[in-house]
């Protein structure tokens, strides 16, 4: 229950999505969240036990407001965009600005949206809480937006705007020699970047339409795309019409109540106590496969706010290592997939963890290569014991901080680790499976 001496706007919380904040007896911002209902979620403040910063925080309330949405994406963007221009106390504090998440929009012909970590903006030089693009920044992106603190959330709201705006993130044939369509181009969400079957002032124009939406300006889109409809339709454009009419239907009408309703159960903060690493950022796994030496390959795959996150697993057939050396295997791997974060960094960010599925041999090689690097990211190794709850950690000796963080996050590690194992093993497949064919075909030649 609330304490009744908090001043709350309008004496009521509405059952609605929407932006609340969060403010002392001073007038002083303390905090900003997000809610698809905003009466369960600052309730939620008042009736459950917190940590010792959640309740120092709430103990400092003295006065809520409150911003409605009309749907749960708009909030997210709001939150993002209100976090940005009012920097409070405890969004800063209780999360590192560095490892919040970041959408951008590249400054290229064809430009795409990019997902950037603080920590990988502040590489380029960039400070993401500028409120306008110094000219530094303006030579790598049109946009930048966020912080967002809940990737799944972005990654989410990103998918069900694609259906709406739908953006490529290809390149265009000038630059890969290539004209085939991508599978996206096949179901409506890709124009068509790849096969070189969009112009560039089109496409800009599209660039353009997901920009206003991140900047919150969906009234203002509709109304220009409601121009656009008047104008294909007196132009006697009747299909592109019906193509602007749909799109914004589906503006009007967007079904997301599901994005956020996971965070609605949860408190906000996701920080280990007293620890720089947060457990809810990117968690890469790697995994070896192989038959004695033949047919070798390794995985990545990738863990965003304690979920699989598919889209980012990566495949690597083993190119440089001959014989059973999976340590070796390892290297190659890791190297490889730091050579690609250099020259992509926004294709590949750098996680908060790396998991290795092995001992001290794989983790200290690992370490080996991130200190030739000049990275600094924990490295976590689980030794395989008699069943999976004898995982063995392996870690840095005497770094308190670490081996708090591998024991937090155990659970978290054993199923990046296992899913790294799967999908390693179903690669290893494929490849032996090939090989097999190829060397039939020699036989029967």
């Amino acid at each position: 229950m609330l304490n009744p001496k908090i001043k709350i706007k309008n004496q009521t919380l509405p059952d609605s999505p929407g932006v609340y904040f969060f403010y002392d007896k001073n007038q002083n911002l303390l905090y900003i969240g997000k809610a698809t209902s905003l009466k369960k979620r600052v309730g939620s403040y008042f009736s459950k036990a917190h940590d010792r910063r959640i309740a120092e925080m709430v103990s400092q309330i003295a006065r809520i407001d409150y911003l409605e949405t009309p749907t749960v994406i708009e909030a997210l963007v709001l939150e993002a965009n209100q976090i940005k221009a009012k920097s409070p106390k405890y969004n800063i504090l209780e999360r590192d600005d560095k490892s919040f998440l970041y959408l951008t929009i590249s400054n290229e012909d064809f430009p795409r949206p990019i997902l950037y970590r603080g920590l990988d903006l502040e590489k380029l030089e960039i400070n993401p809480f500028d409120r306008h693009l110094s000219p530094k920044a303006k030579k790598y992106f049109l946009a930048v937006f966020g912080p967002y603190t809940s990737g799944s959330a972005l990654r989410k709201s990103l998918d069900i705007i694609r259906k709406i705006i739908p953006w490529s993130d290809c390149r265009p044939p000038a630059i890969t020699g290539k004209t085939k369509a991508c599978f996206d181009v096949h179901i409506g969400r890709c124009p068509g970047v790849c096969s070189g079957t969009i112009e560039k002032k089109v496409y800009r124009k599209i660039i353009r339409n997901l920009i206003l939406f991140f900047e919150g300006k969906k009234s203002f889109l509709i109304s220009s795309l409601k121009k656009d409809m008047k104008k294909a339709s007196a132009e006697k454009s009747f299909e592109e019409a019906a193509k602007i009419r749909n799109k914004i239907f589906a503006l009007e009408h967007i079904q997301d109540v599901a994005i956020i309703s996971r965070e609605d159960s949860e408190l906000p903060f996701v920080k280990l106590k007293n620890s720089p690493f947060d457990l809810r950022g990117r968690v890469e796994a790697y995994d070896i496969s192989n038959i004695s030496g033949t047919s070798a390959v390794g995985s990545m795959v990738v863990f965003e706010d304690g979920q699989p996150y598919k889209k980012s697993y990566r495949k690597f057939k083993i190119k440089t290592v001959k014989g059973a050396n999976d340590t070796a295997m390892l290297e190659e791997v890791l190297r490889r997939r730091l050579l690609r974060a250099e020259k992509q960094p926004g294709a590949w960010p750098l996680p908060e963890v790396f998991v290795i599925d092995g001992g001290e041999g794989q983790v200290n090689r690992a370490n080996q290569i991130l200190e030739e690097f000049k990275i600094k990211i924990p490295v976590i190794g689980l030794a395989k014991g008699f069943d999976r709850k004898q995982d063995r950690l392996v870690f840095k000796a005497n770094d308190k901080e670490l081996a708090q963080l591998a024991l937090s996050g155990k659970e978290l590690f054993q199923q990046a680790r296992d899913e790294a194992h799967r999908f390693a093993v179903r690669y290893h497949r494929q490849v032996r499976g090939r090989s097999f064919i190829k060397k039939s075909e020699k036989k029967s030649i």
